[in-house]
């Protein structure tokens, strides 16, 4: 990983998906945190990402590096659980059921994904494919049944909810730049996520001790070239 990712790029990313993800715009444009829950889902998700090896916290932080150094990666690594936070954040509904139902959603995903130990590849395309749906079932399908009027679309979910008390389910509808901001952010956060240094490939890691034991090159120097040429 170069300097100029470590140092510029992957802050600047994460915080602008944190910014981005903080904007509310109504008749005021106002900057919301993410709650104490989704600070503990941020840091589920961020241990999840170590767990994959889309993170090698040892390459941001180490007694082999300078204090300077250091100090960037821990940067990073804050930036990251901030932004993940936020991220999530902004794809959990506003208020009454939905918005439980979100939390729950995602609490129980995290914790059965730790579970199942993905790998890296594994655990991007699961987290495109959560983020997505989540974005889709926020700012598409309750959104149309939270707008006034009555589309296609709205009948459509009144009839299959007819059994539901809509009003359980009724959000106040956003801007309309607000899905467009959700979606930014939530697209940063991937590619911020597949930029991380990450660590060996596990397929990679037999033959690696196997060299060392034959004499072969040092870990660090083995693992240093094998993820320069990954990214």
């Amino acid at each position: 990983m170069t300097v100029a990712r470590e140092a510029v790029v992957l802050p600047c990313v994460f915080l602008t998906v944190l910014l981005l993800g903080a904007l509310r715009i109504a008749d005021a444009t106002v900057l919301v945190p993410p709650s104490p829950f989704a600070l503990v889902l941020g840091a589920l998700l961020l241990r999840v990402v170590v767990q994959s090896g889309a993170l090698a916290p040892e390459r941001l932080m180490s007694s082999s590096r300078s204090g300077l150094a250091n100090l960037n990666g821990a940067v990073v690594l804050a930036a990251l659980w901030a932004s993940a936070a936020q991220t999530i954040a902004v794809l959990i509904p506003a208020s009454g059921l939905p918005q439980l139902a979100g939390n729950v959603f995602f609490f129980i995903l995290l914790l059965n994904t730790a579970a199942a130990a993905p790998d890296r590849r594994q655990l991007l395309r699961s987290l495109g494919v959560t983020l997505g749906a989540a974005f889709v079932l926020k700012f598409v399908v309750l959104h149309q049944l939270s707008a006034p009027g009555a589309g296609p679309l709205k009948r459509a979910l009144h009839t299959i909810l007819d059994g539901v008390t809509l009003g359980a389910l009724i959000q106040e509808v956003p801007h309309p730049v607000m899905a467009y901001l959700a979606l930014v952010a939530v697209g940063l956060f991937l590619v911020g996520v597949l930029l991380l240094p990450h660590a060996l490939p596990r397929q990679a890691r037999p033959h690696l001790a196997l060299a060392v034991e034959r004499g072969g090159p040092d870990p660090p120097a083995v693992i240093s070239a094998t993820t320069d040429v990954d990214g």
